[in-house]
């Protein structure tokens, strides 16, 4: 029996399972990025979730990180709708000082962020609209916050408007 018989059809299926194995992490690669971590006032945060890879992205890192807040838009039955696409100005202060520990700005319906235990009051704010919640972290145990606005808050007002239809309304506006 020739040996080097046997090694062509072996390296050819190690190879092509290589290569196959490459192509579906280059596809995957490609169609999702990882929001980027940003700094605030000296704290970690990461801010995504709009489309749905980024939103599942977020909820599995999310017991890595100390808090969670979470941003939606009631839809009037109990639910929130999904997607967030308006910018809120997230604040969070110590709760008994009142001392600002992070003031930034999310658009998205997923905010991470890595403070240190502690009690915190975090206010949000849409459309002049302010939500306030307390928030405990405690070493190791991921904490989350919840901010949902009423199904009858004008989301239209603070939420940009889309590409197409600003060239939509250019259009009609020049005729």
């Amino acid at each position: 029996m020739n040996p080097s018989r046997l090694r062509q059809p072996l390296a050819a299926l190690v190879l092509g399972g290589t290569a196959a194995f490459l192509g579906a992490l280059s596809f995957s690669a490609h169609a999702f990025t990882n929001p980027p971590i940003q700094v605030a006032q000296g704290i970690e945060y990461m801010s995504g979730g709009a489309a749905r890879d980024e939103a599942a992205f977020m909820e599995m890192v999310s017991p890595r990180w100390a808090a969670t807040i979470e941003f939606g838009v009631s839809d009037g039955k109990g639910a929130q709708q999904p997607g967030f696409p308006a910018k809120a100005l997230v604040e969070v202060r110590q709760k008994y000082t009142g001392q600002v520990v992070m003031d930034v700005q999310s658009q998205a319906p997923y905010m991470l962020a890595r403070l240190n235990p502690g009690a915190y009051d975090v206010n949000v704010t849409l459309g002049g609209l302010t939500l306030t919640q307390s928030l405990v972290v405690i070493a190791g145990v991921p904490a989350r916050a919840s901010f949902v606005w009423p199904s009858n808050f004008d989301m239209a007002s603070v939420t940009p408007p889309l590409p197409q239809t600003q060239a939509l309304a250019q259009t009609s506006a020049a005729r």
